[in-house]
């Protein structure tokens, strides 16, 4: 495989390295900074990314922004999320894509084959998921109980958002005016405690949470 890695911390980014390289793989750039990955993945087009979620200049999210990027305009690159955090902003997005997507918690790579293994699983267009960020990403249970949360007018409003009805559209629909719609969301996102991050990807996780607790 040919592989880029990104890693805001030196030991464990040539140490990172030095393990694939020794595997007998091809990191083809190591770089400690989202802006920089897209650079790299850009002019090497590589097998693989391996991605730590938060990293300079904020230690946010950047490394997940820049997975999700990468994974849309890039889709023949594979990303493998390595972090300590597990991070839901974009990992839905993620995961939704398909194969070709890995994420592991650092603390819980317990062994090295294991690891590689999965490198390898995701390069080929299969998935890696720890147990941990499954459970997280899906928690059915505590969906529910927030769904529990709304007024019947604000299940109104999830239920066409889920429809992909645009705010004015749901106003029409249900004889509202677009400020009141608007009032409806802000409340909904609240109550499903949903990461604050631009409207349209928490409409996004909002519709799925929803999904998720509907009888199929």
């Amino acid at each position: 495989m040919r592989i880029v890695i990104a890693e805001d911390t030196v030991l464990l980014r040539e140490g990172l390295a030095g393990l694939l390289e020794d595997a007998g793989h091809e990191v083809v750039a190591r770089v400690g900074d989202a802006e920089a990955l897209l650079v790299v993945v850009a002019e090497h087009e590589p097998d693989l990314a391996v991605v730590d979620v938060r990293m300079p200049p904020d230690y946010d999210h950047e490394g997940m922004r820049a997975a999700a990027d990468i994974r849309r305009d890039y889709p023949q690159t594979a990303v493998l999320v390595l972090s300590q955090h597990v991070e839901t902003r974009y990992a839905l997005e993620l995961v939704a894509t398909g194969g070709g997507f890995g994420y592991l918690l650092k603390e819980r790579v317990l062994d090295v084959d294991d690891f590689l293994d999965a490198a390898r699983r995701v390069c080929d267009g299969g998935s890696a998921l720890d147990p941990e960020v499954v459970a997280t990403l899906l928690a059915p249970q505590s969906h529910e109980d927030a769904l529990r949360e709304l007024t019947p007018r604000e299940h109104e409003v999830l239920a066409l958002m889920a429809e992909g009805r645009t705010n004015a559209a749901i106003a029409k629909r249900l004889w509202l005016t677009e400020r009141t719609v608007e009032t409806h969301v802000r409340s909904i996102l609240g109550k499903l405690g949903l990461p604050t991050s631009g409207d349209d990807h928490r409409r996004v996780l909002a519709v799925l949470t929803y999904l998720r607790a509907s009888p199929a």
